[in-house]
């Protein structure tokens, strides 16, 4: 089963094509460029070109990373999965994008994504499992999580304000991780779902009062 794949709840604006094969999964098509202002013109040329390195148009099913993530670059990738779902007839499901760089750890790891406003969004690992919901908080005011070690975009920003030692080169959500997350409700063609985002406070856009 051909998926396509995209995330852009971090600066990272990301579309794969995955194939789903049994138990396997292989990475067909990839793009990925670093800009934080950059989902609304990337994604879809993004998505085009996969489709095009694939070999053919038609996709089995569309996977989006849910977040969290900042208001505008979210809603972007996701609204697109939604819509390129619905036009193609096939189902749509979401994923935890921090799932996507989590899922792919070992011991207990904290994954840290940039949150804006100073803040990281953050969730523990537990060999590559999540434990709870993800949250946010400014660095500094991160709670004691017994975490060996931090990953991420966010970890690598405010590495020298986190209380474990944290990686410094950026990790983006991995697309076939996602993939692979979604892969029991591919395989058993479960009912497409209804995408919800994770922004996990008020955006910063506030209406105009007269």
């Amino acid at each position: 089963m051909k998926v396509l794949v995209v995330d852009t709840a971090t600066s990272a604006v990301q579309a794969a094509i995955v194939e789903v094969d049994g138990d396997e999964l292989f990475l067909q098509a990839f793009r990925r460029e670093i800009d934080p202002r950059g989902h609304v013109e990337r994604l879809t040329p993004f998505i085009e070109a996969c489709l095009a390195e694939s070999g053919r148009g038609e996709v089995d099913a569309v996977v989006a990373g849910t977040g969290p993530g900042p208001y505008t670059g979210l809603r972007v990738g996701m609204v697109t999965a939604a819509a390129f779902a619905d036009g193609a007839g096939v189902p749509v499901y979401g994923v935890c994008s921090l799932d996507g760089i989590g899922g792919n750890t070992l011991g207990r790891a904290l994954v840290a994504t940039d949150a804006r406003r100073k803040e990281i969004y953050w969730a523990v690992y537990d060999s590559g499992a999540r434990e709870g919901d993800p949250q946010v908080c400014k660095p500094a005011e991160l709670p004691e999580t017994g975490a060996d070690y931090a990953i991420g975009e966010g970890a690598a920003m405010y590495a020298d304000l986190l209380p474990v030692e944290a990686e410094t080169t950026p990790v983006y959500p991995d697309l076939v991780k996602l993939a692979e997350l979604a892969a029991p409700r591919i395989r058993s063609g479960a009912p497409s779902e209804h995408l919800t985002p994770l922004y996990l406070r008020r955006p910063d856009a506030k209406p105009v009062r007269a």
